[in-house]
């Protein structure tokens, strides 16, 4: 493998040129450990976070770039992994894009953009040069910096004149640019992490920035804010998914950690405008991604067209306890979220809410395990999942619901294995304070007390009687999504066994209500990879 990274060297390099052998890090595993997704992200091996750069290029093809210690099974020796897919499930592991340039320093989070229109003048003969825009980590110093790439994102030169943004500080991370259109402007958040300050900056080209406005001490403080996004956002119904203006809003993300409501780290989120240099939230109100434990840092890809929804992958763990979890047995921490389609929409009685749905599941939805629908009181039906299957979707639909409906008419989903008495549970309460919960207590394979049994929200139905409600379990990751995407939950377990029933039962449903539910295979997208 050839790297032209500019003046990097010192140690860490030198393990990391080694341990990649041309090819990006083979896996240990081969992707086939018990604990190891099919469908979701995961490193080859070592340790993994958040992610980074995520962009979509003019060819069509996806980058994700990721925090990742390519020496160890828990945080530090900061690099960018990289990995590219066609569809956001089929990943292909590239070599280390980002290293550190000295032994003492580390590439931190940021982001990535595509200077089609060569603004930064690195790009005299191309459209699809791609810059990296990150924070460069020592033990004096956070500053950010720039590396451009002439092939497309996989090699990167780092930028003569860094740092591009320098403020003396050692709590200023986490670049994030996106590319303002009315303005003709790049323009950059980044986090005072420690002050609780989201710094705004605006360039022409990407080297030169300029302050120009700031927000602060809204909504959660937590110990200190990270990894922020600005994002312009589509409104949709919530009920039909039409979009229902033409003038888009946008959100601002900040992570939170540690400090979280539920402990460690969290994404709040503000909706609100932004004029290309000052974004004003619509109120102070402290709005949460995602009602589990294991949804931060997540981020938007760049190159997303305006008619179409923005796409966001977040990091699957937690900072409380991702580094005792027990994947490392299988040599390797972390996965990241799927790939998620994003908007606002205003629900009855919560208001504005950043709804997210997996982003189009058809090329890993499998044959379809079980399929069946209900219409009485009460009702409990189960499948067994077949052994050549480690990963699936449920989808559960309840139509023809009253308007008043008695507290005791509730859904309950169990999946379980029959071998070590383990499972994994939720259900809805479709009366009453119209309470979800997700309980991962019933699994045996990890244990450590900022490890949170169970978590719960409250979602009402929608206005015309129906009750949705989509689940992606993979191995050793749940994600939940309520009412297309109102809420949505992102939850890590582990099982000593394999998951291989799914039990759905209803009690006090009011009469005229129809129950669906279906169960669908996901093919494993790392059968057959080449680049494990």
């Amino acid at each position: 493998m050839t790297v032209e990274v500019g003046d990097c060297n010192g140690p860490f390099l030198c393990l990391a040129l080694t341990a990649s052998n041309g090819q990006g890090i083979p896996a240990l595993d081969n992707y086939t450990g018990v604990y190891r997704p099919e469908i979701h992200f995961s490193p080859p091996q070592h340790f993994m976070n958040d992610p980074n750069g995520l962009h979509r290029d003019a060819v069509g093809t996806y980058h994700l770039y990721y925090q990742y210690n390519p020496t160890g099974l828990v945080a530090g020796n900061q690099h960018w992994g990289h990995a590219t897919s066609q569809d956001l499930y089929h990943w292909e592991n590239q070599p280390i894009a980002l290293y550190p340039p000295t032994a003492d320093s580390q590439v931190f989070s940021g982001s990535a953009v595509i200077d089609a229109n060569n603004t930064s003048g690195f790009f005299p003969n191309q459209t699809n040069g791609v810059v990296a825009i990150y924070t460069l980590n020592t033990p004096t110093s956070q500053v950010q910096e720039i590396a451009y790439s002439y092939d497309g994102g996989y090699t990167f030169m780092r930028y003569a004149g860094n740092p591009v943004i320098d403020v003396n500080s050692t709590q200023f991370r986490d670049p994030k640019v996106i590319w303002h259109e009315q303005t003709q402007r790049w323009v950059m958040v980044v986090a005072h992490a420690q002050e609780f300050v989201i710094a705004f900056y605006t360039s022409p080209d990407l080297k030169a920035w300029t302050h120009v406005s700031d927000f602060s001490h809204q909504g959660l403080l937590g110990m200190q804010w990270e990894c922020p996004n600005l994002v312009r956002m589509p409104v949709r119904d919530t009920t039909t998914g039409a979009l229902t203006t033409d003038q888009d809003m946008y959100i601002l993300a900040i992570s939170i950690n540690p400090g979280a409501p539920l402990g460690g780290s969290a994404t709040q989120y503000f909706p609100g405008t932004f004029d290309g240099t000052t974004f004003t939230a619509v109120d102070g109100a402290a709005r949460l991604t995602d009602f589990a434990e294991d949804n931060y840092a997540g981020q938007f890809f760049y190159g997303i067209s305006d008619d179409e929804d923005p796409i966001s992958i977040a990091w699957a763990s937690n900072w409380q306890y991702t580094q005792q979890v027990p994947t490392a047995q299988e040599g390797w921490r972390s996965a990241m979220s799927l790939p998620r389609r994003n908007f606002l929409t205003n629900v009855p009685r919560t208001g504005w809410v950043l709804a997210s749905l997996p982003y189009d599941l058809s090329p890993v939805l499998g044959r379809v395990l079980f399929k069946t629908e209900w219409q009485t009181e009460q009702a409990t039906s189960h499948t067994t999942i077949p052994a050549d299957i480690r990963a699936f979707y449920v989808n559960v639909t309840v139509s023809g619901l009253p308007a008043s409906i008695s507290a005791d008419a509730s859904l309950d989903i169990v999946f379980s294995t029959a071998h070590s008495q383990e499972s994994l549970a939720c259900g809805y309460f479709f009366g009453g304070d119209n309470g979800f919960f997700l309980d991962r207590g019933g699994t045996h394979g990890f244990r450590n007390p900022f490890f949170t049994n169970s978590f719960s929200t409250s979602v009402l139905p929608r206005e015309d009687g129906v009750w949705t409600m989509t689940a992606v379990v993979d191995r050793s990751i749940i994600e939940v999504f309520l009412n297309g995407g109102v809420a949505s939950a992102t939850s890590t377990f582990f099982s000593t066994q394999t998951l291989t029933s799914v039990s759905v039962s209803t009690t006090g449903m009011p009469s005229g209500t129809t129950t669906e539910w279906e169960v669908r295979a996901l093919e494993n997208t790392w059968r057959g990879n080449s680049s494990i």
